[in-house]
Formats: C-alpha cells, sequence, structure tokens
C-alpha cells in the first residue's frame, strides 16, 4: 500500500473519495501519477454495513451541523439537516440508488433551450452531449450500468409492477427497470443483486457500483494511490503567485497535518466544496480562494423533488427487491405547454417503516397520518427527479456564528423554490397519482421533498470566467492547479439522476490532466 510524504509537493490532493474523488484518484493512479485522497469519514467495508436505517444513518450519514434558510420546506422539517450524503471513504456512492441516466442533449444547453426564465440564472455548459458521448461509454463500462454493453436490465420487484401497470395504462411508454449500476449478473469480480431492499444502507454484496470496492482498491493496487481516512481538511493553501500548494487537514485524532500537493482536487460535494474554498480565503482571494467572479457557492440546485404513495387493498410489498429498479422517462422531455420548462424522470422508491415515519410527512400525526403507515405493506411508492432552476441567491455561504470542532465556520444552505420548480412538482405529483388511480389505488399521498441528496451547482462551469468557477475541464478559472471534480461544477442539473454524469467528468478530467502534468503545464 503505498505511503507518501507530507512534504511530497509532485502528488496530486483529491479531497473526498465518492464518485468524483474517487473516480478521479483511480483513474490517475492507473497513468502513473501518485495521489493522496484524503476522506473526512471513516472507512467502512461491504460487510459493516448495516441493514437498519436508523443504525446506518448514524454509521454513514454526514452529520456535522450545517445552518439552513430560505422558504423551502427542509428549513423547517430538518434545518441542520439539509442533505443526505455520506462521510465515509466511497462517499455518497455508498448510499446512492444506482440510477445512471445520461444528460438530454437540450439540457446541455438550458439557456439557449429555455431562454430567458425570469429569476432564474441559466447558463449552457461550455461542453455538450456530442463531446460527452465517449466519456458515457467510458463510465457505463466502468459501472456496470444496465441496459447498456449488452447488459440485462435488473427484474422488477412489486413496486416497480405496479408502476409500469398504472403508467403503461396512462399511455406512457418508456416505461422499465431502469439504466441501473448495479449487477444484473455476476461483472467485473462483483456478484450479482440480491435484491435485499437496502441499497441505501449499503451494498453488503458489492452489486451496487461504489467507488469504495471499486475504484479505490483498483487505484490502491497500482501503488500509486493513498487513501486516509478521517482526514477532514481545513484549508487549501496557495503561494504568492497564487498556485495551490497544498492542504490543511485534521486527522483522525483532530491534530493538523500539512500535506504538500502539485494540483488539489475537490471532491466534497456541493455543500461542503464551496465552503472550503469560502473558508481558503487570504489577501490575495479575499472573498475565498477563486472567488474572483463571485460565484463561488452560487446557483444551488437540488432538483425538483417530492414524492407520492399510494395504498392499495392487496399487499405490494414495495421494500422487496431494488429501492429503485423502476422509472417512467416520457416526462423527462422540454415541453413548456405543461406550464414548465425542463423535464421529470418518475421513479421507484421505498423508504423502510423508521424513513416513512420520518419523511411521510415530517411533523404531522393524526388519523390520516397512521392510516398510512398501517397499511405499509400495501403501499407503493415513486420519487420525482426534475431540472430546478439555477438561482443566484440558492447559494452555500459561511454560518456568522457557528463553527465546527475545528474553529471553521460551518455551512448555510438557502433554497427558495423557483415558480417554475413548483409547477413541474404540482405536475409530477398529479401525474404520479394517476399511475396509482389507474390501477385502483385506494388513496394517494404526495409528500415533500427530503433531504437533498441531489446536491449539485455551487462552483459551476462556464466558458466565460466572469459566469463562473471552472472551465469546461473543471479547472479553475483562477487557479490554474485547482480542480473542481464533484457535482458542484454542474451549470444546470438536468432532470437525470447525477452520479453517471460525476464520473464521465472526472474520468474525462483525469485525462485531460494527466496531459498538462506530462507538459509540465501544471
Amino acid at each position: 500500500m503505498a505511503k507518501f510524504d507530507l512534504n511530497d509537493d509532485s502528488v496530486v490532493v483529491v479531497i473526498g473519495s465518492g464518485a468524483g474523488g474517487g473516480t478521479l484518484s483511480n483513474e490517475l493512479a492507473q497513468k502513473g501519477i501518485n495521489v493522496v485522497c484524503l476522506e473526512a469519514g471513516g472507512r467502512h467495508e461491504n460487510s459493516d454495513f448495516i441493514n437498519d436505517e436508523w443504525e446506518s444513518f448514524s454509521q454513514l450519514a454526514w452529520t456535522d451541523t450545517r445552518t439552513t434558510s430560505g422558504s423551502w420546506r427542509v428549513a423547517k422539517d430538518f434545518p441542520n439537516l439539509p442533505a443526505w450524503i455520506v462521510k465515509a471513504v466511497g462517499g455518497s456512492t455508498t448510499h446512492w440508488a444506482g440510477a445512471s441516466l445520461r444528460f438530454q442533449d437540450h439540457e446541455w444547453k438550458a439557456r439557449s433551450t429555455y431562454g430567458d426564465v425570469e429569476g432564474a440564472a441559466l447558463l449552457d455548459w461550455p461542453i455538450d452531449g456530442a463531446e460527452m458521448a465517449p466519456w458515457y461509454a467510458k463510465a457505463e463500462d466502468k459501472m456496470g450500468t444496465t441496459g447498456t454493453n449488452g447488459i440485462p436490465r435488473l427484474p422488477g420487484n412489486n413496486n416497480f409492477k405496479v408502476l409500469h401497470a398504472g403508467a403503461t395504462k396512462l399511455g406512457y411508454k418508456e416505461v422499465h427497470t431502469g439504466n441501473m449500476s448495479i449487477n444484473s449478473k455476476p461483472r467485473d469480480e462483483r456478484t450479482s443483486c440480491h435484491q435485499l431492499g437496502f441499497c441505501f444502507q449499503g451494498c453488503k454484496m458489492g452489486a451496487k457500483w461504489s467507488t469504495l470496492y471499486t475504484e479505490i482498491p483498483k487505484g490502491e493496487k497500482t501503488g500509486h494511490l493513498e487513501v486516509r481516512p478521517d482526514s477532514q481538511v481545513i484549508q487549501i493553501e496557495h503561494n504568492a503567485t497564487g498556485k495551490v500548494t497544498g492542504v490543511v487537514y485534521a486527522d483522525k485524532a483532530g491534530k493538523l497535518q500539512r500535506q504538500a500537493a502539485r494540483v488539489v482536487a475537490v471532491a466534497g460535494n456541493s455543500i461542503e466544496s464551496p465552503r472550503l474554498l469560502l473558508n481558503s480565503h487570504s489577501a490575495m482571494f479575499p472573498n475565498g480562494l477563486a472567488n474572483g467572479s463571485g460565484h463561488v457557492g452560487k446557483h444551488y440546485m437540488r432538483h425538483t423533488t417530492g414524492s407520492v404513495y399510494a395504498v392499495f387493498d392487496k399487499p405490494v410489498h414495495m421494500y422487496r427487491g431494488t429501492t429503485m429498479a423502476g422509472i417512467v422517462k416520457d416526462e423527462a422531455h422540454n415541453d413548456p405547454k405543461r406550464g414548465f420548462v425542463g423535464g421529470y424522470e418518475l421513479e421507484t422508491l421505498s423508504l423502510g417503516v423508521p424513513f416513512m415515519a420520518a419523511f411521510l410527512d415530517p411533523g404531522a400525526w393524526g388519523r390520516d397520518f397512521s392510516w398510512f403507515l398501517d397499511r405499509y405493506d400495501h403501499m407503493a411508492g415513486l420519487w420525482i427527479v426534475g431540472e430546478d432552476m439555477p438561482q443566484e441567491n440558492n447559494c452555500i455561504t459561511l454560518s456568522a456564528d457557528k463553527k465546527d470542532a475545528f474553529g471553521m465556520p460551518v455551512a448555510n444552505v438557502h433554497f427558495d423554490d423557483h415558480p417554475n420548480d413548483d409547477a413541474m412538482r404540482n405536475h409530477a405529483y398529479k401525474q404520479g397519482a394517476a399511475i396509482y388511480d389507474a390501477v385502483g389505488a385506494l388513496k394517494t399521498f404526495a409528500t415533500p421533498p427530503y433531504p437533498s441528496t441531489h446536491n449539485l451547482g455551487t462552483n459551476r462551469m462556464s466558458e466565460k470566467p466572469q459566469d463562473g468557477v471552472v472551465n469546461k475541464w473543471g479547472q479553475s478559472h483562477e487557479v490554474k492547479n485547482l480542480l473542481i471534480s464533484d457535482g458542484s461544477q454542474f451549470t444546470s442539473g438536468a432532470s437525470e439522476n447525477p452520479t453517471l454524469t460525476i464520473v464521465a467528468l472526472a474520468i474525462r478530467q483525469a485525462n485531460h490532466v494527466a496531459e498538462l502534468m506530462a507538459k509540465n503545464d501544471i
């Protein structure tokens, strides 16, 4: 196992080990580049995962204090938990459901496609679908995405069968068990899905792709990757020319260490990544590292979400089988005649009884609420994933009074739904209920959005430096050897689950960085 000296300034330091950071670390290591990957959380292997919702949440979730503001309901229901992400080696790829969807071509050009939407800070990506196609193909092959490369889709559980029956009765055509990075047959020295139904709690058999047991071990085998768990980065340092030179982090004992670096890649999710840049302010960068444009932390997106659950007269047992192997794609297109721009996906979703009690209608109680819980085994459910509008005022800032264990200001997450988001969600609620009503639902129930799992934007990619934080390669416009390698680089959110795109961008970024390093250009 590689171990690099703290003073070795030839290494690439990657902050975060999830979809972006874990993939980038392995891709660089495979090219013979020495990488130190710093992960704030611990390392839990497959056998450590817990098939119990609350215990697993305590084991994996990032529960460090954050604050919230804005009119979104999450700020009222979960003021210190605006996001449901993971603090562990593998990041949120241990927790994710596995849905792996490519952006549609028009979604790369949101400003050109949707026009001037009042109150939205729309911008075209500086890349497009044609440029990303080969990188998507590499990501799908790496991840073993079903429905691609001749890989069969997963079988449908009862939750999917109910969705399929209702959706096809309404005339929907694109209804199937999805493109999932979960093995439908043994692949990449990993077994196939056992249909246990605890996808969010970590896949104990390793059928679901996660950097924890794919990218990271492969990178470590090269001798060019060292992963340091329990290493929370506090600040990124730079020299008099503005070039990044290293990072300061707290080790497991809470002792501050400094790791020198040739290049630093930030992949801490769309909340922690801008927080780190803002906390790395200096005389040269008074508003935060790489923040001369003022865009660090701005344009936070979380997808337009919500759920619809239905109760039937016969048992469904939606919790048996893969959590999210079922999708209706027909509403993902752009059709402003519906009253909004952009589109949304409807995806099967089951929560266990503890999470259902917490998220069905937070704070509620009484006869209606308990009626649904009493009929939990007769329920079917779906989740809405829609393109929300980037807004400058939806942002990550530093708390004025709350600090973490290391004395650094925590992140405040501010979010207000755009009218387009509200219109899309209401349309999706209506269509979700109609799907279930079409097959005899006794009652349907629309739930509010949960704490965010798709956190996007805040260090957005732009062609012009004045419009964003990084260029088309995820490279800081201002600091050449500083990279953003996670969903915070998203210019717009699209209607698809983001992990496949994050992985594809990381593979592409690694290729570009290796070329720059070989030419001594970074």
